[in-house]
Protein backbone atom coordinates (compact mmCIF):
# COMPACT_ATOMS: atom_id res chain seq x y z
CA UNK A 1 0.00 0.00 0.00
CA UNK A 2 1.21 3.44 -0.80
CA UNK A 3 2.44 5.00 2.32
CA UNK A 4 0.66 8.30 3.21
CA UNK A 5 2.22 11.86 3.37
CA UNK A 6 1.32 13.69 6.02
CA UNK A 7 -1.65 16.15 5.21
CA UNK A 8 -0.63 19.33 4.47
CA UNK A 9 -3.06 22.72 4.82
CA UNK A 10 -2.88 24.95 1.58
CA UNK A 11 -3.48 28.69 2.15
CA UNK A 12 -3.44 31.38 -0.11
CA UNK A 13 -3.34 35.41 1.61
CA UNK A 14 -4.39 38.16 -1.17
CA UNK A 15 -3.62 36.15 -4.21
CA UNK A 16 -3.99 37.88 -7.06
CA UNK A 17 -2.92 37.31 -11.14
CA UNK A 18 -3.00 39.49 -14.17
CA UNK A 19 -2.32 39.01 -17.60
CA UNK A 20 -1.59 41.29 -20.37
CA UNK A 21 -3.42 40.90 -23.87
CA UNK A 22 -2.78 42.66 -26.86
CA UNK A 23 -6.35 43.64 -27.94
CA UNK A 24 -7.55 44.62 -23.91
CA UNK A 25 -4.40 45.37 -22.39
CA UNK A 26 -4.23 44.26 -18.46
CA UNK A 27 -7.12 41.58 -17.64
CA UNK A 28 -7.94 40.77 -13.81
CA UNK A 29 -7.99 36.94 -13.77
CA UNK A 30 -7.82 36.59 -9.61
CA UNK A 31 -8.72 39.42 -7.38
CA UNK A 32 -7.17 39.10 -3.85
CA UNK A 33 -8.70 36.15 -2.63
CA UNK A 34 -7.90 34.68 0.52
CA UNK A 35 -8.28 30.98 0.64
CA UNK A 36 -7.72 28.31 3.36
CA UNK A 37 -7.66 24.22 2.48
CA UNK A 38 -8.28 22.40 5.67
CA UNK A 39 -5.14 19.52 5.78
CA UNK A 40 -6.72 15.85 4.33
CA UNK A 41 -10.37 17.76 2.28
CA UNK A 42 -10.87 18.08 -0.69
CA UNK A 43 -11.75 21.26 -1.49
CA UNK A 44 -13.54 22.34 -5.51
CA UNK A 45 -12.74 25.73 -6.93
CA UNK A 46 -16.49 25.72 -9.50
CA UNK A 47 -17.49 27.91 -11.36
CA UNK A 48 -17.49 29.02 -15.51
CA UNK A 49 -15.37 29.42 -17.81
CA UNK A 50 -13.18 32.27 -17.06
CA UNK A 51 -14.03 32.58 -13.62
CA UNK A 52 -10.75 32.11 -12.54
CA UNK A 53 -10.67 28.53 -11.20
CA UNK A 54 -7.73 27.02 -13.26
CA UNK A 55 -5.60 30.42 -12.98
CA UNK A 56 -5.96 30.18 -8.87
CA UNK A 57 -4.99 26.07 -9.57
CA UNK A 58 -1.86 26.33 -11.52
CA UNK A 59 -0.75 29.31 -8.97
CA UNK A 60 -1.11 26.36 -6.54
CA UNK A 61 0.88 24.11 -8.64
CA UNK A 62 3.89 26.39 -9.19
CA UNK A 63 2.67 27.13 -12.90
CA UNK A 64 2.25 30.47 -12.87
CA UNK A 65 3.52 33.16 -10.79
CA UNK A 66 0.52 35.34 -8.52
CA UNK A 67 0.91 38.74 -8.84
CA UNK A 68 0.52 39.54 -5.25
CA UNK A 69 -0.04 37.70 -2.19
CA UNK A 70 1.42 34.72 -0.67
CA UNK A 71 0.42 31.12 -0.79
CA UNK A 72 1.58 28.62 1.67
CA UNK A 73 1.46 24.87 1.68
CA UNK A 74 2.05 23.31 5.17
CA UNK A 75 2.59 26.43 6.49
CA UNK A 76 6.01 27.11 4.00
CA UNK A 77 5.78 30.01 1.76
CA UNK A 78 6.37 28.49 -1.37
CA UNK A 79 5.31 31.68 -3.93
CA UNK A 80 8.17 31.79 -5.08
CA UNK A 81 9.10 27.78 -5.04
CA UNK A 82 9.41 26.25 -8.54
CA UNK A 83 6.52 23.46 -9.00
CA UNK A 84 8.89 20.67 -8.86
CA UNK A 85 10.00 21.27 -5.30
CA UNK A 86 6.65 21.82 -3.95
CA UNK A 87 5.46 18.32 -3.32
CA UNK A 88 2.13 18.08 -5.13
CA UNK A 89 0.67 16.01 -7.87
CA UNK A 90 -1.01 17.25 -10.86
CA UNK A 91 -3.78 15.56 -13.27
CA UNK A 92 -4.40 17.54 -16.50
CA UNK A 93 -7.47 17.50 -18.24
CA UNK A 94 -5.78 16.14 -21.34
CA UNK A 95 -4.02 13.62 -19.36
CA UNK A 96 -0.53 14.80 -20.26
CA UNK A 97 0.74 10.71 -20.94
CA UNK A 98 3.85 10.58 -22.95
CA UNK A 99 2.71 8.14 -25.98
CA UNK A 100 6.12 6.66 -26.25
CA UNK A 101 6.40 4.86 -22.64
CA UNK A 102 4.20 2.18 -21.55
CA UNK A 103 2.30 2.74 -18.72
CA UNK A 104 4.71 1.31 -15.81
CA UNK A 105 7.39 4.18 -17.72
CA UNK A 106 4.38 7.03 -17.51
CA UNK A 107 3.74 6.18 -13.75
CA UNK A 108 7.54 5.45 -12.89
CA UNK A 109 8.58 8.82 -14.33
CA UNK A 110 8.12 11.03 -11.22
CA UNK A 111 10.54 8.01 -9.23
CA UNK A 112 13.01 7.69 -11.70
CA UNK A 113 13.96 11.86 -11.96
CA UNK A 114 14.28 11.16 -7.91
CA UNK A 115 16.67 8.67 -8.74
CA UNK A 116 15.20 6.37 -6.92
CA UNK A 117 15.81 2.67 -6.62
CA UNK A 118 14.78 -0.18 -9.13
CA UNK A 119 13.34 -2.05 -6.75
CA UNK A 120 11.51 0.40 -4.99
CA UNK A 121 9.99 1.67 -8.48
CA UNK A 122 8.85 -1.45 -9.15
CA UNK A 123 7.37 -1.41 -5.80
CA UNK A 124 5.63 1.79 -5.66
CA UNK A 125 4.45 1.36 -9.66
CA UNK A 126 3.00 -1.57 -8.70
CA UNK A 127 0.58 -0.50 -6.08
CA UNK A 128 -0.36 2.49 -7.59
CA UNK A 129 -1.94 0.63 -10.71
CA UNK A 130 -3.36 -1.91 -8.33
CA UNK A 131 -5.02 1.31 -6.21
CA UNK A 132 -6.15 3.11 -9.81
CA UNK A 133 -7.52 -0.77 -11.00
CA UNK A 134 -4.92 -0.95 -13.56
CA UNK A 135 -3.20 -3.92 -11.86
CA UNK A 136 -1.69 -5.95 -14.88
CA UNK A 137 -2.15 -3.27 -17.38
CA UNK A 138 2.04 -2.06 -17.12
CA UNK A 139 3.43 -2.93 -20.26
CA UNK A 140 0.79 -1.59 -22.59
CA UNK A 141 0.80 1.71 -24.19
CA UNK A 142 -1.53 4.66 -23.61
CA UNK A 143 -2.86 4.57 -27.35
CA UNK A 144 -4.32 0.96 -25.91
CA UNK A 145 -6.40 2.45 -22.69
CA UNK A 146 -9.76 3.96 -23.27
CA UNK A 147 -10.16 7.28 -22.31
CA UNK A 148 -11.29 6.14 -18.39
CA UNK A 149 -8.38 4.04 -18.29
CA UNK A 150 -5.85 6.33 -19.51
CA UNK A 151 -7.14 8.80 -16.51
CA UNK A 152 -6.31 6.44 -14.13
CA UNK A 153 -2.72 6.22 -15.59
CA UNK A 154 -2.67 10.12 -14.97
CA UNK A 155 -4.09 9.43 -11.81
CA UNK A 156 -1.66 6.83 -10.51
CA UNK A 157 1.25 8.85 -11.89
CA UNK A 158 0.44 11.49 -9.53
CA UNK A 159 0.25 9.50 -5.90
CA UNK A 160 3.10 7.68 -6.89
CA UNK A 161 5.15 9.83 -5.87
CA UNK A 162 3.29 10.14 -2.27
CA UNK A 163 2.67 13.86 -2.55
CA UNK A 164 1.23 16.03 0.48
CA UNK A 165 -1.48 17.97 -1.94
CA UNK A 166 -3.13 16.49 -5.27
CA UNK A 167 -4.32 19.21 -7.79
CA UNK A 168 -6.89 18.39 -10.64
CA UNK A 169 -7.51 20.49 -13.60
CA UNK A 170 -10.88 19.55 -14.86
CA UNK A 171 -10.06 15.87 -15.28
CA UNK A 172 -13.25 14.48 -16.38
CA UNK A 173 -14.06 16.67 -18.86
CA UNK A 174 -13.13 14.24 -21.89
CA UNK A 175 -15.01 11.44 -20.63
CA UNK A 176 -18.82 10.74 -21.23
CA UNK A 177 -21.37 11.43 -19.17
CA UNK A 178 -21.53 7.37 -17.66
CA UNK A 179 -18.17 7.60 -17.07
CA UNK A 180 -17.43 10.78 -15.75
CA UNK A 181 -19.93 9.54 -12.70
CA UNK A 182 -17.72 6.39 -11.81
CA UNK A 183 -14.39 8.09 -12.50
CA UNK A 184 -15.58 10.73 -9.93
CA UNK A 185 -16.50 7.89 -7.01
CA UNK A 186 -13.19 6.56 -7.67
CA UNK A 187 -11.45 9.65 -7.36
CA UNK A 188 -13.41 10.17 -4.13
CA UNK A 189 -12.72 7.03 -2.80
CA UNK A 190 -8.97 7.14 -3.47
CA UNK A 191 -8.75 10.65 -2.18
CA UNK A 192 -10.10 9.94 1.41
CA UNK A 193 -7.61 6.38 1.14
CA UNK A 194 -4.64 8.00 0.81
CA UNK A 195 -6.37 11.46 3.15
CA UNK A 196 -4.73 13.30 1.03
CA UNK A 197 -5.57 17.48 0.82
CA UNK A 198 -6.78 18.36 -2.74
CA UNK A 199 -8.04 20.30 -4.51
CA UNK A 200 -10.37 19.80 -7.76
CA UNK A 201 -11.18 22.72 -10.45
CA UNK A 202 -14.41 22.04 -12.53
CA UNK A 203 -17.34 23.86 -14.16
CA UNK A 204 -19.97 20.86 -13.65
CA UNK A 205 -21.65 21.47 -10.24
CA UNK A 206 -22.96 18.15 -9.89
CA UNK A 207 -19.82 16.80 -9.92
CA UNK A 208 -18.62 19.44 -7.26
CA UNK A 209 -21.41 18.62 -4.96
CA UNK A 210 -20.77 14.53 -5.10
CA UNK A 211 -17.14 14.70 -4.58
CA UNK A 212 -16.28 17.83 -1.97
CA UNK A 213 -15.42 18.43 1.14
CA UNK A 214 -16.25 22.23 0.39
CA UNK A 215 -17.26 24.10 -2.55
CA UNK A 216 -15.32 27.74 -3.59
CA UNK A 217 -17.59 29.38 -6.60
CA UNK A 218 -15.98 31.14 -8.22
CA UNK A 219 -17.32 34.49 -9.89
CA UNK A 220 -15.25 37.04 -11.68
CA UNK A 221 -11.88 36.17 -10.08
CA UNK A 222 -13.14 36.55 -6.71
CA UNK A 223 -14.70 33.68 -4.48
CA UNK A 224 -18.48 34.70 -4.67
CA UNK A 225 -19.01 31.50 -1.06
CA UNK A 226 -17.58 29.18 0.46
CA UNK A 227 -19.52 26.28 1.69
CA UNK A 228 -20.33 22.59 1.68
CA UNK A 229 -22.52 21.46 -0.93
CA UNK A 230 -26.03 21.30 1.14
CA UNK A 231 -25.37 24.85 2.41
CA UNK A 232 -24.68 26.36 -1.13
CA UNK A 233 -27.68 24.86 -2.22
CA UNK A 234 -30.11 25.67 0.50
CA UNK A 235 -28.51 28.89 1.40
CA UNK A 236 -27.01 30.92 -1.31
CA UNK A 237 -25.29 33.98 -0.51
CA UNK A 238 -25.77 35.76 -3.90
CA UNK A 239 -28.24 35.56 -6.65
CA UNK A 240 -24.95 34.44 -9.25
CA UNK A 241 -24.65 30.94 -6.27
CA UNK A 242 -28.16 30.27 -6.50
CA UNK A 243 -28.51 29.97 -10.22
CA UNK A 244 -25.01 28.36 -10.20
CA UNK A 245 -25.81 25.11 -7.90
CA UNK A 246 -28.67 23.52 -8.90
CA UNK A 247 -31.50 25.50 -10.53
CA UNK A 248 -33.17 28.19 -9.34
CA UNK A 249 -36.26 30.91 -9.75
CA UNK A 250 -34.97 34.13 -9.22
CA UNK A 251 -38.01 36.77 -8.65
CA UNK A 252 -37.84 40.46 -8.67
CA UNK A 253 -39.84 41.75 -5.07
CA UNK A 254 -39.75 44.19 -2.95
CA UNK A 255 -39.92 43.82 1.14
CA UNK A 256 -43.90 45.18 2.20
CA UNK A 257 -43.64 45.03 5.90
CA UNK A 258 -41.17 42.50 8.40
CA UNK A 259 -43.58 41.09 11.47
CA UNK A 260 -44.24 38.31 13.50
CA UNK A 261 -41.53 36.88 12.65
CA UNK A 262 -41.72 37.07 8.54
CA UNK A 263 -40.61 39.59 5.94
CA UNK A 264 -44.28 40.16 3.63
CA UNK A 265 -42.95 40.51 -0.05
CA UNK A 266 -44.51 42.22 -3.05
CA UNK A 267 -43.65 40.37 -6.03
CA UNK A 268 -46.26 41.14 -9.18
CA UNK A 269 -49.01 42.49 -7.22
CA UNK A 270 -48.95 38.82 -5.17
CA UNK A 271 -48.00 38.85 -1.48
CA UNK A 272 -46.02 35.77 0.11
CA UNK A 273 -44.31 35.30 3.09
CA UNK A 274 -40.47 34.70 3.91
CA UNK A 275 -38.61 33.63 6.79
CA UNK A 276 -36.53 36.75 7.79
CA UNK A 277 -32.61 36.49 6.69
CA UNK A 278 -31.30 40.17 7.54
CA UNK A 279 -34.13 41.70 5.52
CA UNK A 280 -34.23 45.02 4.15
CA UNK A 281 -36.01 47.86 5.29
CA UNK A 282 -39.37 48.04 3.89
CA UNK A 283 -39.50 49.09 0.64
CA UNK A 284 -36.17 47.87 -0.51
CA UNK A 285 -35.67 46.10 -3.87
CA UNK A 286 -34.90 42.06 -3.46
CA UNK A 287 -34.28 38.87 -5.17
CA UNK A 288 -35.94 35.93 -4.09
CA UNK A 289 -34.21 32.65 -4.96
CA UNK A 290 -37.16 29.51 -4.89
CA UNK A 291 -35.89 26.09 -6.03
CA UNK A 292 -38.19 24.30 -8.48
CA UNK A 293 -39.34 21.70 -6.46
CA UNK A 294 -39.91 23.70 -3.20
CA UNK A 295 -43.32 25.08 -4.77
CA UNK A 296 -46.84 23.22 -4.55
CA UNK A 297 -49.06 23.63 -7.49
CA UNK A 298 -52.51 22.65 -7.40
CA UNK A 299 -56.29 22.88 -9.37
CA UNK A 300 -58.14 24.73 -6.33
CA UNK A 301 -58.79 28.04 -6.05
CA UNK A 302 -56.46 28.65 -2.55
CA UNK A 303 -52.85 30.26 -2.13
CA UNK A 304 -51.31 32.33 -4.83
CA UNK A 305 -52.28 32.56 -8.29
CA UNK A 306 -50.69 31.65 -11.54
CA UNK A 307 -51.11 30.33 -14.98
CA UNK A 308 -49.46 27.31 -16.66
CA UNK A 309 -47.47 28.31 -19.83
CA UNK A 310 -46.09 24.35 -20.27
CA UNK A 311 -46.43 20.79 -19.16
CA UNK A 312 -43.91 18.48 -18.96
CA UNK A 313 -44.27 14.79 -18.28
CA UNK A 314 -40.87 13.07 -18.24
CA UNK A 315 -41.61 9.65 -16.55
CA UNK A 316 -40.25 9.95 -12.79
CA UNK A 317 -41.00 13.92 -12.56
CA UNK A 318 -43.10 16.20 -14.48
CA UNK A 319 -41.94 19.97 -15.36
CA UNK A 320 -44.01 23.17 -14.98
CA UNK A 321 -43.57 26.45 -16.26
CA UNK A 322 -45.98 29.07 -14.92
CA UNK A 323 -46.62 32.52 -15.26
CA UNK A 324 -46.84 34.18 -11.51
CA UNK A 325 -46.62 38.29 -11.36
CA UNK A 326 -45.78 38.88 -14.29
CA UNK A 327 -42.71 36.61 -14.15
CA UNK A 328 -42.18 32.87 -15.61
CA UNK A 329 -41.71 30.05 -12.76
CA UNK A 330 -40.32 26.45 -13.14
CA UNK A 331 -41.83 24.20 -10.66
CA UNK A 332 -40.62 19.95 -10.44
CA UNK A 333 -43.14 17.52 -8.96
CA UNK A 334 -41.13 13.95 -8.68
CA UNK A 335 -44.43 12.06 -7.92
CA UNK A 336 -46.44 11.95 -11.07
CA UNK A 337 -49.12 9.67 -9.59
CA UNK A 338 -50.46 12.20 -7.55
CA UNK A 339 -50.14 14.91 -10.02
CA UNK A 340 -53.47 17.05 -10.97
CA UNK A 341 -53.09 17.19 -14.27
CA UNK A 342 -52.96 21.31 -14.32
CA UNK A 343 -52.88 21.96 -18.29
CA UNK A 344 -51.43 25.16 -20.58
CA UNK A 345 -53.59 27.79 -20.19
CA UNK A 346 -55.31 26.89 -16.57
CA UNK A 347 -55.19 29.06 -13.81
CA UNK A 348 -53.90 27.36 -10.41
CA UNK A 349 -52.78 27.89 -7.11
CA UNK A 350 -48.74 28.08 -6.06
CA UNK A 351 -47.93 27.63 -2.36
CA UNK A 352 -44.29 28.04 -0.89
CA UNK A 353 -42.97 27.71 2.57
CA UNK A 354 -41.15 30.86 4.25
CA UNK A 355 -38.43 28.53 4.94
CA UNK A 356 -38.16 27.10 1.70
CA UNK A 357 -37.66 31.63 -0.04
CA UNK A 358 -34.28 32.69 0.01
CA UNK A 359 -33.30 36.19 -0.28
CA UNK A 360 -30.50 37.89 -1.83
CA UNK A 361 -30.00 41.34 -2.83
Amino acid sequence: MIERAEPAGIRLEGVSATMQDRNRGEIIAVRNIDLDVRPGELMTLLGPSGCGKTTTLRMIAGFQPPSGGRILIAGRDVTNVAANQRDIGFVFQNYALFPHLTIFGNVAYGLQVRNKSGSEIDRAVAEALELVGLAGFGERLPNELSGGQQQRVALARAIVIRPRVLLFDEPLSNLDAKLRVSMRGEIRRLQQTLEITTVYVTHDQEEAMAISDRIAVMEKGRIAQLDDAEALYRRPATAFVAGFIGRANLLRGTVESVREGRAILDVGGQKIAAAPQGVPAPGHAVTVVVRPEAIAISSSDTGLTAVVQSRIYLGDKIEYEISFGGQLLNIVRFNPADDEGCLPGTTVSIAIAPADIRLVD
